[in-house]
């Protein structure tokens, strides 16, 4: 129980950090991390009725992430280690790539931040169940981002 909360620690450090930093001139120079406080508790809110948009850089990792739960749920021999693999590296990438600010990144942080937990969880346990659940993400996402 406590690796899983270190890695947790880690995972949301290693999201704060990268959502974040500044432009690539300005990352040599200086790096601002903000604090984010997220309880699993706060519900997503649309953009006043609407979705609220994703930038562009990061919304190609979360698409490819999608677009691997459907190939994955089409697959008669399911790979679950190689399906976590190609999670974790888009999530990564997502990470890495954010450059969203404002309402829009914070609503996107309620819905990164579990789906993070769920992919770590995956990666350990490569259930079924979780497969199902990572699916329903999706179909969240889908709700309330464009």
């Amino acid at each position: 129980m406590l690796k899983i909360k270190i890695a947790l620690l880690a995972t949301v450090g290693l999201l704060l950090f990268s959502c974040n930093t500044k432009s690539k001139e300005e990352k040599s120079t200086e790096i601002k991390i903000e604090e984010h406080q997220h309880s699993k508790a706060e519900a997503i809110q649309l953009n006043k009725g609407k979705k609220w948009k994703v930038d562009d850089n990061m919304m190609l990792h979360i698409r490819n992430m999608e677009k691997d739960v459907v190939n994955f749920d089409k697959e008669d021999d399911k790979n679950y280690s190689l399906f976590a693999d190609k999670l974790k590296v888009n999530l990564d990438l997502l990470t890495s790539n954010c450059t969203m600010k404002g309402e829009a990144h914070d609503e996107l942080h309620k819905w990164l931040v579990p789906y993070i937990e769920l992919v770590n969880a995956f990666s350990k346990e490569k259930s079924a169940n979780q497969f199902i659940e990572i699916q329903h993400y999706f179909k969240t996402f889908n709700q309330y981002f464009q």
